[in-house]
């Protein structure tokens, strides 16, 4: 990567859940000077704790954190809100004088921020979207396969919400998501940064892990937490994974095991799309979890965060 002084420096640690974002991101922010902002789709919302792994009390009080608990579950909230949010949180942390490092598994919540991206600025379509909306999702997911099977493949077919927004944009303006997307990222970016993209090469070692945080999960309350949110099925929060498996559950359509089973596998076929997020992105530095351990891993980044 080129250095570009007059660039305003960011960092950023990216990859799939369970590969030990947060505590990287905790650790470079003590040696750095640094704060967080999650770039986590689920952690906006208030209460959602448990289920998307929010950072501890007691991480949250080692650095200072943005972007988590920003919106009530009950509301969506988009890609566009979060990157002007997100921007606003980039420019506090820099005027003073500390250094902006987002941590979180959301790859299109972060490129909109580093690459502009066209996603949060396409031309949105009320009527279209309407539209869209009276079609059932196997109708609209089926026609986004044909039409943009690359926006497809990074796109769960229940996440209603993204994928009415893929087919808005291709309705409006003739070129798909993934089009769009690229010819967004030919802008210059604004910012000088460091993206560090963990993952593990042994797909076992990763489902292992995963396997085990959703025990954690629930053994810490996951089952009380979603009962507790009480969320809907038709809000893009209460489609998120754990919260609809749960509530589906509660709704008798799964036994308590096979929920927790479906957790697994939904959790495990998201680190998959996770893993290919990044692959176009030549900035970023891949680092295999399973051939570093964590401090060499905090060693390597700091080095890189601080490379010209």
């Amino acid at each position: 990567m080129k250095n570009s002084s007059a660039k305003k420096k960011i960092l950023a640690i990216s990859g799939p859940t369970a590969v030990g974002k947060t505590a990287l991101a905790i650790r470079l922010a003590e040696a750095l000077d640094g704060e967080i902002i999650s770039c986590d789709s689920m952690q906006i919302y208030k209460g959602m704790d448990i289920g998307t792994a929010k950072p501890t009390r007691e991480e949250l009080s080692r650095v200072p954190h943005h972007m988590i608990d920003v919106v009530s579950p009950d509301k969506d909230f988009s890609c566009a809100e979060y990157k002007d949010m997100a921007t606003e949180a980039v420019e506090d942390i820099i005027s003073r004088g500390k250094l902006p490092i987002f941590c979180g598994g959301t790859g299109l919540y972060l490129e909109s921020v580093l690459y502009n991206g066209g996603f949060s600025e396409a031309p949105a379509n009320k009527e279209i979207r309407e539209r869209l909306s009276e079609n059932t999702p196997e109708e609209n997911w089926k026609r986004l396969v044909e039409i943009d099977p690359e926006a497809a493949a990074k796109t769960h077919m229940n996440n209603l919400p993204r994928v009415i927004r893929a087919l808005e944009i291709y309705d409006s303006t003739g070129i798909t998501k993934t089009e769009w997307d690229r010819r967004s990222k030919e802008k210059t970016s604004e910012y000088d940064s460091r993206i560090i993209v963990l993952y593990a090469s042994d797909r076992e070692f990763l489902y292992d892990r995963i396997n085990r945080r959703v025990d954690i999960m629930v053994s810490d309350g996951l089952v009380e937490e979603v009962r507790k949110l009480g969320l809907k099925s038709s809000s893009t929060a209460g489609q998120a994974i754990g919260y609809k498996e749960i509530s589906e559950y509660f709704e008798g359509h799964l036994t308590f095991d096979e929920a927790v089973e479906k957790i697994k596998q939904a959790s495990r076929n998201y680190a998959k799309r996770q893993q290919t997020w990044w692959r176009h992105c030549k900035e970023a530095e891949f680092v295999d979890i399973c051939d570093k351990n964590f401090e060499n891993i905090v060693n390597f980044a700091i080095s890189f965060a601080k490379r010209d």
